[in-house]
């Protein structure tokens, strides 16, 4: 109980003198006593009642006050039977170690104060255990009755009064209550709980987001049970988290035990979950093999067939499908990241998978999306076949699908919390293929844009098939040397005049390019006569001594652009 409900309750006749800041402190037992020096019978977290024999001067408060703060009391109440008023040395004492003080009104009697502590302080730890026991047995109840997250966090709710989401490693709301926490604060609770993972600290992690305090508790499914000596990069992208509106700092160890079994509880949903995409990895896995062996099309497609009603249960259709590469890499190479790599593309995908119901696909409705992809991993890659129901080319004017700028654009920061400063995720996204002859073609191009995202600076990158018909596939493969070189060579005079001129030659430069060299489309757009702009690219021609009437040197200047 906290000491606010203490003052709220008449019948103690408490009077608060000082500490109203503090009066969401958990009040754990209650202990009377007039000794000078009560710490050895102090363990923290009690209500000290004391009838003050042990003041004998002035002088007597502070020692007495600040043995309290040590041994972590919550508050001190002083009876008004002894010396009437309670003296100001007592109180400014207390306010200065910012220790609540309560006055006894002399008509109460500690033995009252005592008896109702200890029954709600019993009657709180009474129902954590009762909730225990009724939790265990609802999730051993077959059927949809019982099991699952929901079942255990409506619990939390109705028994102890907590609010409380299951969230993934990128923040992915998997249960919870609603309405739900915003998209913005799911990734950034996902984020600080990879970052207080990384840095070795014990959960629960607390968290102040406005005026919300969030308690963060690892779920560790049987894939992070190895130890403590297991590296904690193996399942940090993997393991989900239990977000509990709530500040657990002043909770009694009951309380805390409770939520650790709480997220045991949760952590069989996820080994359940996990187990349940053995068999779509199974067929990732053959699909590929078959694919990067060079079997025929017509053993591919047979094989496609088969998967096709286990990955798009209920539409029927024969889909068509993406590949999708992602590899995490860790300095050292010491960690097998194959692994974390398949199951952090399985949470990416769950929320990108065309057909959920905020992308506006066909089968929207109906099974859970993790129930529609299949990822296998080889080595420190993992594969992703992403199946699409059949719908065209294009809708409302795009391109369907998984598409690379979008799919680490909500889980970016989470991620980068946990790489931290010695991991990388990069991933490549292929177009869409729609036979079995475009597997083989579709797995390159993903691998290629992978490659295309690793050359790229940043802890997660993606590129997509798109980039690969571009001069953005050649850009990240120059070495840094040459490009420096490169563009100082051609822009290094044009920025030099524009600092002491401010003339502006490079937008000048830049917005020539992009209208195509047309002299009045490009005056337009900079508000410049025509004349003006002659003069200026004439300046930019006589400084670096190329031509930008010829194809080549409009080229150079392009690719300087880009690569500065």
């Amino acid at each position: 109980m906290r000491l606010r409900a203490l003052l709220n309750t008449d019948a103690l006749g408490l009077r608060l003198l000082g500490g109203e800041d503090e009066l969401d402190r958990t009040v754990r037992g209650v202990m009377t006593t007039d000794l000078k020096d009560p710490s050895r019978y102090l363990s923290g977290g009690e209500l000290v009642l004391t009838g003050l024999a042990w003041r004998h001067d002035p002088a007597d408060s502070e020692p007495f006050v600040r043995i309290l703060t040590s041994a972590g009391v919550a508050a001190l109440a002083a009876g008004e039977a002894e010396l009437g008023d309670i003296p100001d040395d007592l109180i400014v004492a207390c306010a200065r170690h910012r220790l609540p003080l309560f006055a006894v009104h002399e008509s109460v009697a500690f033995a009252t104060i005592t008896e109702h502590v200890v029954r709600q302080v019993s009657g709180e730890r009474a129902g954590d255990l009762a909730a225990v026991v009724d939790r265990h047995r609802r999730m051993m109840t077959p059927g949809p009755a019982g099991g699952g997250p929901d079942v255990v966090l409506d619990l939390l709710h109705s028994d102890l009064d907590l609010r409380a989401w299951v969230l993934s490693p990128t923040g992915l709301p998997i249960a919870g209550p609603t309405p739900g926490l915003t998209a913005d604060v799911c990734a950034r609770l996902a984020a600080e709980h990879l970052a207080a993972t990384r840095t070795g600290r014990r959960g629960p992690h607390r968290v102040a987001l406005g005026a919300t305090t969030y308690s963060l508790f690892p779920i560790r499914g049987s894939s992070g049970s190895g130890g403590a000596s297991r590296d904690v990069r193996e399942t940090v992208l993997s393991d989900w988290l239990l977000a509990v509106e709530a500040d657990a700092g002043d909770w009694a160890e009951e309380r805390l035990d409770l939520l650790h079994g709480v997220t045991q509880l949760i952590a069989v949903e996820r080994d359940r979950r996990d187990a349940a995409r053995t068999v779509r990895r199974r067929l990732a896995r053959e699909v590929l093999e078959l694919v990067q062996t060079g079997a025929a099309p017509a053993e591919i497609a047979a094989r496609l067939r088969v998967a096709a009603p286990v990955l798009l249960p209920g539409l029927g259709s024969a889909p068509h499908w993406q590949v999708v590469v992602a590899r995490v890499e860790w300095d050292g190479g010491e960690v097998e990241s194959g692994p974390v790599a398949q199951a952090l593309l399985e949470e990416i995908l769950v929320d990108d998978l065309p057909g959920s119901p905020d992308k506006g696909y066909p089968g929207s409705a109906g099974p859970e999306h993790s129930d529609r992809i299949a990822v296998a991993h080889t080595g420190d890659e993992a594969i992703a076949l992403v199946p699409l129901p059949s719908v065209s080319t294009e809708q409302d004017g795009a391109e369907p699908g998984v598409l690379a700028d979008a799919l680490l654009q909500a889980v970016r920061d989470p991620l980068s919390a946990g790489l931290a400063d010695d991991g990388r995720l990069t991933l490549g996204v292929s177009a869409a293929v729609h036979s079995a002859e475009g597997l083989r073609g579709a797995l390159e191009e993903a691998r290629h844009a992978r490659r295309v995202a690793a050359a790229r600076p940043g802890r997660v990158c993606a590129a997509g098939h798109q980039e690969l018909a571009s001069h953005v596939l050649l850009l990240p493969f120059v070495p840094d040397d040459v490009r420096r070189a490169f563009t100082a060579r051609l822009l290094d005079p044009l920025r030099d005049y524009d600092r002491r001129h401010r003339a502006e030659l490079i937008p000048t430069l830049e917005a020539f390019l992009e209208c195509d060299g047309s002299w009045t489309r490009c005056a337009t757009r900079l508000h410049l006569h025509v004349n003006t702009l002659r003069y200026r690219v004439g300046r930019i021609e006589q400084l670096t001594s190329r031509d930008l009437s010829r194809l080549e040197d409009k080229l150079d200047f392009f690719l300087a652009l880009r690569m500065s």
